[in-house]
């Protein structure tokens, strides 16, 4: 299984003083030392926290796969045609949110939001970045992407994060959605509120290939070093296999 850590949080942490520190490049090294097998950003429209220059220099001295998330607004898709990272993750996007709030919402055929949708990933396959989906494990949004003819599709756990104390509801519905969309032919990808106290049984599922992991990475570097926090979520990833 993939391991991608996220690192805007410690642009978080930047942009909260306006300086040059702690850098997000820098922390990617580290978590590529502590065994990350890519790094994965979100260049948001409002740019509250990863800015344009941090991917560039990303795409400049990482030496394993980027992915970009992005929202499909004209100037990010621009600068993503144009970077041409290895993935580039379509996500819903809302100023007022404090995080991801819940995958997008795929329209029906013809739809504005589907004509939109399947333009961007047209203009970002002809870039040759492999394109996935940020969408909620419900079956409907799974076939619809299907028709949209992405390679790829991300989960947004974040159900099951908030819920896997009181209930095995989302990871039973979550299992469900990776055989549906495996079935379907689509590469399953996930994240979203993965900890150390909840990553075990999402990494068990078989057919999930790749995780993205960035705000408890960041948190627990704080407390023993973001090498160290990613070298302690490597070993749980493959612990579950």
């Amino acid at each position: 299984m993939r391991l991608y850590i996220n690192v805007d949080h410690v642009a978080t942490i930047r942009e909260a003083r306006q300086t040059n520190e702690p850098d997000p490049v820098e922390a990617a090294a580290a978590c590529l030392r502590g065994g990350a097998d890519g790094i994965t950003v979100h260049l948001r429209e409002d740019r509250r926290h990863i800015q344009d220059d941090d991917v560039l220099r990303l795409a400049a001295e990482v030496t394993k796969p980027i992915n970009l998330e992005l929202a499909a607004a004209e100037d990010i898709v621009d600068f993503a045609v144009k970077l041409a990272p290895h993935q580039a993750t379509l996500v819903p996007e809302r100023r007022q949110e404090v995080t991801t709030e819940g995958g997008l919402k795929l329209g029906t055929a013809g739809s504005t939001v589907d004509d939109r949708l399947r333009e961007v990933i047209q203009r970002l396959a002809a870039a040759h970045v492999r394109v996935s989906l940020f969408i909620d494990p419900d079956p409907e949004t799974i076939d619809r992407a299907v028709q949209l003819g992405v390679p790829a599709i991300e989960f947004h756990t974040g159900d099951y994060a908030n819920t896997y104390r009181q209930s095995h509801e989302a990871l039973e519905r979550l299992q469900s959605a990776v055989v549906r969309a495996k079935s379907a032919g689509l590469a399953v990808h996930a994240g979203h509120g993965l900890t150390p106290r909840n990553v075990t049984p999402v990494a068990a599922i078989p057919d999930i290939e790749e995780l993205n992991i960035g705000h408890s990475i960041v948190s627990r570097s704080v407390i023993v070093g973001i090498e160290q926090a990613v070298r302690e979520m490597r070993h749980l990833v493959d612990d579950a296999r």
